[in-house]
């Protein structure tokens, strides 16, 4: 693949888990990155440094709370100060446990006015807010890439998952509008939809087990998918090797959505 050593990455939700896996796929690339967390400081600031250190790239993590879309503009004036560009933008992070208390659920319990407009706000909201500011920062350099994490439960159902499901279904929809916008900048825009990947996120949800037991049993390769699974698509999308692709969604499961 043609090198991104030198550009820079941002990604919301890096400290753990598919976005942790992400910000350490770029970095071992050569890509310096810049991203955030929600209230671990002190956790944040040691994968920046180990970053710094294993891979010779520049790091740095911010707090933002992804409820808050207002926090996105003042973010990225700060991430200014400190990186002289930005090339990608990995929209990543999701919000789970009390936050989404009325959006978790069975269809008769969802509650439009809170957990699941929460859910809508950290899935799309988020990805709007931040895909414009980082939109106006990649057109300055010559374009870009951006990407949002989605996930297969908009395809096939879910226990418990509506809320989430239809919202990941809306970021793509919203994705493939902001491919046929800002490709004019020379800014390519996709989604990467998971399976089921084993993360501190899944083992949120009451039915973890059933879910785990289920996509191995689905799956074609036998596992669950990993947090480096999708770092990898994810990378791919950003990568010249990609350079025609724009308004997709690359469906990573292991084939569980075929069986």
């Amino acid at each position: 693949m043609a090198s991104n050593k030198g550009k820079t990455v941002v990604i919301t939700g890096a400290t753990k888990g598919i976005g942790k896996a992400i910000a350490y796929k770029f970095a071992s690339e050569g890509v310096n990155v810049a991203f955030t967390y929600n209230s671990n400081a002190q956790a944040a600031n040691e994968i920046a440094s180990d970053l710094e250190s294993k891979y010779g790239v520049k790091a740095k993590a911010y707090p933002l709370d992804i409820l808050d879309l207002d926090q996105f503009k003042p973010l990225f004036l700060a991430i200014d100060e400190d990186f002289d560009r930005i090339d990608f933008f990995v929209s990543n992070a999701m919000i789970y446990g009390r936050s989404v208390v009325g959006g978790y659920g069975k269809f008769m319990k969802l509650r439009p006015t809170k957990g699941l407009q929460n859910i809508y706000t950290a899935t799309v909201g988020a990805f709007v807010r931040g895909s414009q500011e980082a939109a106006t920062r990649m057109q300055k350099v010559g374009g870009g890439a951006i990407v949002t994490l989605s996930s297969t439960g908009n395809l096939i159902y879910i226990d418990n998952y509506a809320g989430h499901g239809t919202n990941k279904a809306a970021v793509e929809a919203m994705s493939r509008y902001a491919a046929v916008e800002l490709g004019e900048m020379g800014i390519r825009v996709n989604a990467v939809s998971g399976g089921p990947i084993d993360t501190d996120a899944l083992k949120a949800f009451t039915n973890y087990e059933e879910v785990k037991a289920e996509t191995i049993k689905r799956s074609s390769l036998n596992r669950m998918g990993t947090p480096e699974d999708i770092a990898g698509a994810v990378y791919f999308l950003c990568s010249d090797e990609a350079s025609w692709i724009t308004g997709q969604t690359l469906v990573v499961d292991g084939g569980t959505t075929f069986r």
